[in-house]
C-alpha cells in the first residue's frame, strides 16, 4: 500500500516513535493525524508540518475519548487508510511495587487503546475492503524479563491483538502489521527512571535503534504488506529462541535481570 495520496492516523504522535512516524509518512506525501492527549506538542508538530497535517487530542485510553476522536476525524472529511497504534506508556516494575491503578493504566494504554482505536476506525476500512493496522509492540512481548510484569503483560496482550487481527481480517482487504522492537533512542528511560536498570545485561548486546529508523521501517513495512516487522534485526533471534528454546530463553534472562534478594538460582 503506497502511502502516497493516503490518510494516516498516529496515536502517540507528540514525540519518539508516533512523531517520527507521523513525519516518514508526512514525507512520502500522507495526509497524516496526530492523535496524543497533550495539544502543546501536536499542535506544534502540525504547524511544523503544514499541508495535510491535522491534530486531535484525545485519551486513547478511554473509550467515550476515542468515539469523540472517531467523530471529530469523519467530521472533517477523512478516511483513515492506516492507523498506526504507537501510543504506549507504563514503567518497568515488580508486581507487588506497582500500585493497582498503575497497573490498569499500564493495560489501557498501550492495550486497550490500540483496541478502541482499531475497533474506531476499522468499519471504514472494511467498507472500503482497503486498510491497514500497524500495532507498534515490545520485544518483551517475545522474551521476558523480570521486573516488568504490568509492562510485559500488557504488550503480549498487544501481540494478541495483532494475531486475532490478521486471522479476523483474512480476506477483508485489510491486513495487519505488528512491530516488535528492542530498545529505541527515545524519551522512555529519562520518563521512566529506574526501568533502565531493569534490563537484562544480555538483552544489551541488541542495537539501538533510534525513531526515525522505527518510523522508516514502519513506512517500508506497510508499503510491502508486511506482516512483522522486527527492529534491529538482532531481535529476530530473540524472537526465534523464545519461540524454540523458551526455557533457556526466560532461564538467562532471569539471570542477567534484577532478580530479587535471595532469589534462588534454579530454572
Amino acid at each position: 500500500m503506497k502511502l502516497l495520496g493516503r490518510t494516516v492516523l498516529v496515536t502517540g504522535a507528540s514525540s519518539g516513535i508516533g512523531e517520527a512516524v507521523a513525519r516518514a509518512a508526512h514525507a512520502r506525501g500522507a495526509t497524516v493525524l496526530l492523535v496524543a492527549r497533550g495539544e502543546t506538542k501536536l499542535k506544534a508538530l502540525s504547524e511544523e508540518l503544514g499541508i495535510r497535517a491535522h491534530y486531535y487530542t484525545c485519551d486513547v485510553g478511554s473509550e467515550s475519548a476515542v468515539s469523540e476522536l472517531a467523530a471529530a476525524v469523519q467530521a472533517d472529511g477523512h478516511s483513515v487508510d492506516v492507523l498506526v497504534n504507537s501510543a504506549g506508556s507504563g514503567r518497568w516494575v515488580s508486581i507487588e511495587d506497582a500500585p493497582p491503578s498503575e497497573l490498569v493504566d499500564m493495560a489501557k494504554v498501550p492495550y486497550l487503546a490500540a483496541l478502541l482505536t482499531t475497533r474506531a476506525f476499522v468499519p471504514g476500512m472494511l467498507s472500503r475492503r482497503a486498510g491497514w493496522i500497524v500495532t507498534v509492540n515490545s520485544g518483551v512481548s517475545r522474551a521476558v524479563w523480570p521486573g516488568a510484569v504490568g509492562y510485559a503483560s500488557a504488550r503480549w496482550a498487544l501481540r494478541g491483538l495483532d494475531l486475532a487481527l490478521k486471522s479476523d481480517l483474512r480476506g477483508s482487504g485489510v491486513g495487519a502489521t505488528e512491530v516488535v522492537l528492542g530498545t529505541v533512542s527515545s524519551s522512555y528511560f529519562a520518563n521512566n527512571p529506574g526501568s533502565e536498570d531493569k534490563l537484562p545485561k544480555i538483552a544489551r548486546i541488541v542495537p539501538t535503534v533510534s525513531p526515525s529508523q522505527v518510523a522508516e521501517g514502519i513506512c517500508r513495512a506497510v508499503e510491502r504488506r508486511r506482516g512483522t516487522l522486527i527492529m534491529p534485526w538482532q531481535m529476530k533471534f530473540v524472537s526465534t529462541s523464545s519461540q524454540h528454546f523458551p526455557r533457556m530463553n526466560h532461564f538467562m534472562l532471569w539471570l542477567t535481570g534484577a532478580r530479587r534478594k535471595g532469589a534462588l538460582l534454579k530454572r
